[in-house]
């Protein structure tokens, strides 16, 4: 398997949030990175460099000056690093070793940073505080090229084997409520995760949460109606309905499946925002972030 080793300061800008001309500034005047060169000129930056940077903006988004930090050893830097995120109950020092474990499809390292994460927190926290920023980035990363579909699916592999394992653990709680969910995604839409995650919550909260999964059908739905006299329905657009094919898709649903028992759907998700609030049928409820639609549930 192909592991990426070397990075354009543009990847580098992607991966830090530090801009292209800040960067060469820190290594022009402080030799922060050492690049090589290509044979026409242009830096290259392998690992090691990529490790660095994240480390230096660690420190600097802490308050350090790039002077003082220029002058750390790379043991100091690490120390320095680790004390920071310890003083701030910040552990930045985890995302930038998800992103290390996923640029170089390494488990154990990603296994090695989600155990050391879980003897301090609890996996909601992990998730909302850890994953989700992970997630992001990986959004991010992959749309600027920085990372290929390849690295997306492996870390998201592993982050979706953590919340089934975590699910696996609270399914043997008692309900202690009667209102149901059920937890869909559309046709061809494949992002799972964010749902998985609410399931567990849903579980967590004593609900009666029905995962079922991708490429749905909206007229299936019915079937469900036929066990559960009121179901709330939760789904994610991220892909599909296409932007201009969502209103279409919830006015389908609303006829569909809302009217039948003047029942609820919640959705989050980037196309799901593309609909204005009063294009909304009755009974949908569009949500900005996935922790708004778990306060509300």
């Amino acid at each position: 398997m192909a592991i990426k080793t070397s990075f354009s300061i543009k990847d580098l800008e992607n991966l830090s949030g530090v801009k292209a001309h800040t960067i060469r500034i820190w290594e022009k005047r402080y030799s922060i990175l050492e690049p090589e060169r290509t044979d026409s000129n242009i830096r290259t930056y392998n690992v090691a460099n990529l490790q660095k940077l994240l480390n230096v903006v660690t420190l600097n988004n802490n308050g350090f000056k790039i002077s003082k930090i220029s002058k750390f050893t790379e043991t100091e830097l690490r120390d320095k690093v680790k004390n920071v995120t310890v003083e701030n109950n910040e552990n930045k020092v985890a995302l930038v070793d998800f992103k290390l474990a996923m640029l170089n499809f390494d488990q154990e390292l990603f296994e090695r940073t989600y155990h050391k994460l879980s003897e301090e927190k609890s996996f909601r926290d992990i998730f909302l505080n850890d994953f989700m920023w992970l997630l992001e980035d990986i959004g991010n990363l992959w749309s600027t090229s920085t990372i290929t579909p390849m690295h997306e699916r492996f870390i998201s592999t592993l982050i979706k084997q953590k919340v089934l394992v975590n699910i696996e653990k609270v399914q043997s709680l008692r309900k202690s409520n009667s209102k149901v969910f059920a937890l869909f995604l559309p046709l061809n839409e494949l992002h799972d995760i964010g749902l998985l995650y609410l399931h567990f919550e849903l579980i967590l909260k004593g609900y009666n949460s029905v995962f079922l999964g991708a490429g749905i059908p909206i007229e299936n739905l019915q079937e469900l109606q036929k066990v559960h006299d009121e179901i709330t329905y939760v789904s994610y657009f991220t892909i599909e309905p296409k932007v201009d094919s969502v209103e279409a898709y919830l006015v389908d649903f609303q006829d569909k499946v809302l009217s039948i028992k003047g029942e609820e759907l919640h959705l989050f998700g980037k196309n799901a925002l593309s609909v204005s609030d009063n294009l909304l049928p009755e009974g949908v409820k569009v949500h900005k972030r996935l922790l708004e639609l778990i306060n509300v549930l």
